[in-house]
């Protein structure tokens, strides 16, 4: 059994050898047989050369495609498609309108604390804290409620003095010596002061002048309602007016941070309505508005933070709370278009026009803010035009395709119709029937002939005639495109040929075209396999 699996390895390893080895073998036969046509081609007048994907390969000779093909972004070409094929591919058009657009952002964000609605809670005045009655943080006070006691031997010796002030000021009052009187008032006046800049409830300064007695133990109160975040308040710790004992916030009123992606931002402004939904709430829904766009984008996720001032009854919404966030936004009446009609090149959006019987035109647009599954148009398309609304990405495969196989160029002034004229269509001219020789041809030299004859079956001479091969680039393969123009010479009674030779045998698509004094009479397309190896 043992040998069995070992002789069943080694074939396996061997195999995969050999495979490799053949691949190896393979790609430097491709590289070399390549190679060899470019410079066997060089000097005859049909060329055969690589050329790089791209304008730059459609544009003209390959030292230019190979300096602009990573710079100029890919040329795309009016593609006229037949209404059976644009059927079977899932063409759909419609129409572009102007239209109300009202949009939602949505997105999510965490409740946090509004800082405007803070207090804090020091005193004046150096002294020990005696009682804590608020010793808990997140314990709920009311304003006026009663937070802790304190002694201030400097708050004693203030009291005594305005009582003492107060005794000089009922002794002195009648004094008919130049000013005693006003001096014994003054003295009254500005302990009292002192102890309201202390902040010193009223209700206490009144119950000292009433009672005669010094208060020792101060009772201080809650300034603001609100809940407990921060305390350092404990009983016989010495404070002074540096010391922050409480921090009380009002949660009847949250900001809640939204993370807005940079790309919306530009449509947001302050004073938006926004709604805020909590998964801990289902059904109940948050009103609030933006209270401002904060100036920095986060590095890491792209996204700006929101902050909107939320009303928050019953405290409901918890700082730290994770919530869903829409923020509602009116755009007007605007030029729209559907999301699925723009193709997406990543340097440049694209629509295609419909001009009728299959003739679509790529053409380039600058886009708005998207709202749901419609985009605003700034520029590019006019309203009422017809525009493909779908399967736009096959449409610009082939329309790069043609662009680069020069199947389709738009027809000189004085050509007939609108759009290129394929053969035997209405309006087409003359009739092509294409041959080659060998027959199907091969890798290497070939005879391409064309007859052109008119509608009537006469023979067509003086004409122009091209045929063009064209084979996309296999980048799996280490292939790169691969394209050759040869001009057909009149023979006379309606026959053309020429000679060119292919680089590799497969599937090339082969287009044809016949002028004459500048207008086009007829072009053809079709897909020839060549034998040979690649």
């Amino acid at each position: 059994m043992n040998k069995y699996v070992l002789r069943t390895s080694l074939v396996w390893i061997a195999m995969i050898a050999l495979a490799v080895a053949g691949l190896l073998l393979y790609r430097s036969h491709a590289v070399s047989d390549r190679a060899a046509g470019i410079s066997a081609n060089a000097t005859a007048p049909p060329e055969l050369k690589p050329v790089a994907e791209g304008p730059a390969a459609q544009a003209g000779s390959s030292n230019a495609a190979s300096d602009q093909s990573e710079s100029t972004p890919a040329s795309l070409s009016p593609v006229q498609i037949s209404p059976q094929r644009m059927q079977r591919i899932g063409v759909k058009t419609g129409t572009v309108e102007y239209t109300q657009i009202d949009s939602d952002i949505r997105a999510t964000g965490n409740v946090d604390i509004d800082q405007r609605l803070i207090s804090y809670v020091q005193v004046r005045f150096p002294g020990y804290i005696r009682k804590v009655f608020a010793n808990a943080v997140y314990q709920r006070v009311r304003q006026g409620q009663p937070l802790f006691t304190i002694y201030s031997p400097d708050l004693v010796a203030t009291q005594q003095e305005l009582l003492l002030a107060r005794e000089n000021r009922k002794a002195l009052g009648e004094s008919t010596v130049d000013g005693v009187a006003s001096g014994a008032a003054a003295l009254f006046t500005a302990a009292e002061e002192r102890l309201r800049q202390w902040q010193i409830p009223p209700s206490e300064i009144a119950r000292l002048l009433q009672t005669g007695r010094p208060i020792a133990d101060l009772t201080i109160n809650s300034p603001v309602s609100g809940y407990i975040t921060e305390y350092n308040a404990l009983p016989n710790m010495y404070v002074d007016p540096s010391t922050r004992l409480y921090t009380v916030a009002d949660l009847s009123r949250v900001w809640v941070y939204a993370q807005v992606f940079q790309d919306q931002i530009g449509s947001l402004k302050t004073g938006d309505p926004a709604a805020i939904t909590v998964d801990s709430y289902p059904g109940k829904t948050f009103t609030g508005r933006i209270d401002e766009i904060l100036p920095q984008v986060d590095a890491a996720t792209r996204t700006v933070r929101v902050r909107l001032v939320i009303a928050n009854p019953g405290v409901k919404l918890k700082p730290g709370m994770y919530v869903n966030v829409d923020i509602h936004r009116s755009l007007g009446r605007q030029l729209t278009i559907p999301a699925s009609a723009v193709l997406q090149t990543g340097t440049r959006q694209l629509v295609f026009l419909d001009n009728g019987d299959g003739n679509l035109t790529p053409r380039e647009v600058v886009l708005g803010p998207r709202a749901g599954d419609q985009y605003v148009v700034l520029k590019g398309i006019k309203p009422h035009q017809r525009i493909v609304t779908s399967a736009d990405f096959l449409i610009d495969s082939e329309s790069q395709l043609q662009a680069a196989a020069g199947s389709f160029a738009p027809p000189p002034p004085g050509a007939v119709g609108s759009s290129p004229v394929a053969n035997g269509a209405p309006g087409a001219q003359a009739r092509i029937d294409f041959t080659t020789d060998p027959k199907p041809p091969h890798k290497g030299a070939n005879t391409f002939r064309v007859r052109l004859t008119n509608a009537s079956g006469a023979p067509v001479t003086g004409a122009q005639v091209t045929v063009t091969f064209y084979m996309p680039a296999m980048p799996a393969m280490g292939m790169s495109a691969m394209k050759t123009t040869v001009a057909l010479g009149d023979r006379g009674n309606g026959s053309y040929d020429g000679q060119g030779a292919l680089g590799s045998g497969g599937s090339w698509q082969v287009t044809i075209t016949a002028q004459q004094n500048g207008k086009t009479l007829a072009s053809k397309l079709l897909h020839v396999n060549a034998e040979g190896g690649m």
